[in-house]
């Protein structure tokens, strides 16, 4: 009998759902042995419920082909199954919060991918390198749901994890205004270019709700908690654009960045070099072993270099110069799917499990 934490996948047969159903193949802690999405599927088996629409590039996992997908809205029925589960249901906003706290109220903990419960006050947002202390809160949501061990997580938005990763290693110089424009893929929409042609060769310079999350989203990361609740913080000021352009997987931002007290460029370098997180202590299994990297070379970062640095859970920056209007500006990237998805929703399992918030049932 494995000793690995059993899993379930709500909505898992999407392309957030089978991204984690990748990751997790051989995964050292962790077992999927669940998939649940939409009625329409339940009763098929995965491979059957999936059919042609298999978006990864690395095979599916023969161990998830012959499971049964079950119905996502059978809570106790699923509940009865796992240790905890991943959320990437695509339902409304209200129906995603319904029946993630119906699964933490089933005692079953959920690490979301869904932005439904991202500013619920007891709920964290956590990129487990940068604020793991917000998990602090997950007392005060059991008191309110009424459960002893269930609970929800929650990750922030993929657009911001190209860039909020390297202003949080500056802190101490105090970033007070911030510009960044976002060069998003086409996968940050669940889409591949065979089922969205018309972004061949093409930019959309608009992405509904996307500039508002990563205008505030880095603001509840940086937030204290306070009497059971994460109060966001007030600084620095960020303004952002985000444009979809043709490109498969990985999200680039193009940042200006002003400081209360401003760094010299050697200083930025060594706090990007040095920076370590909980996950990098821990030695995780997904934990990236240098989250941050800065690259030298003009012409980088490069999606088609770089997006997958440390298994795409690392972030690339370069291109640190002064600049003549704000202290300095640079450019960073992140693989969106990974770890702006999937992989940050793992990496924040591990490190909850780490901590001891998730355990087996019995």
């Amino acid at each position: 009998m494995s000793n690995k934490l059993r899993v379930g996948i709500l909505g898992g047969t999407g392309m957030v759902g089978q991204r984690f159903i990748s990751l997790l193949e051989n995964h050292p802690w962790f077992e999927v042995v669940a998939v649940a999405a939409s009625p329409r599927s339940a009763g098929k088996t995965y491979e059957e419920a999936v059919g042609d629409r298999w978006k990864m590039t690395t095979p599916m996992p023969e161990s998830v082909k012959k499971l049964i997908v079950m119905n996502v809205n059978e809570v106790e029925e699923v509940s009865k199954e796992v240790d905890f589960v991943f959320s990437a249901v695509d339902m409304s906003k209200d129906e995603i919060k319904a029946i993630e706290d119906a699964y933490a109220k089933a005692e079953t903990p959920v690490v979301s991918n869904n932005s439904a419960h991202r500013w619920t006050p007891d709920v964290p947002m956590v990129v487990p390198e940068l604020n793991p202390e917000h998990f602090e809160v997950i007392e005060a949501q059991k008191k309110r749901l009424g459960t002893t061990r269930g609970f929800v997580v929650v990750k922030p938005n993929c657009s911001i994890q190209s860039y909020t990763p390297a202003l949080h290693a500056l802190k101490e110089f105090g970033p007070k205004v911030v510009v960044a424009t976002t060069y998003q893929a086409i996968s940050g929409a669940g889409k591949t270019f065979k089922d969205w042609p018309e972004m061949v060769e093409n930019i959309i310079p608009y992405i509904g709700g996307e500039e508002e999350k990563s205008e505030q989203e880095p603001l509840r990361i940086w937030g204290k908690v306070v009497d059971g609740k994460i109060e966001k913080a007030s600084a620095p000021l960020i303004t952002t654009q985000c444009i979809r352009v043709p490109v498969l997987n990985g999200h680039t931002a193009a940042v200006f960045v002003s400081f209360e007290k401003k760094p010299t460029k050697e200083e930025i370098l060594k706090a990007w070099a040095e920076f370590k997180g909980l996950p990098q202590e821990l030695e995780l299994p997904s934990a990236p072993k240098q989250f941050i990297r800065y690259v030298e070379e003009d012409n980088r970062p490069q999606v088609s270099l770089d997006v997958d640095y440390e298994n795409g859970m690392g972030v690339t920056i370069g291109r640190l110069r002064e600049d003549s209007v704000y202290d300095y500006k640079f450019v960073g990237l992140s693989h969106n799917t990974v770890r702006g998805a999937a992989g940050g929703a793992i990496l924040s399992a591990e490190l909850l499990k780490a901590q001891g918030y998730i355990t087996p049932k019995n």
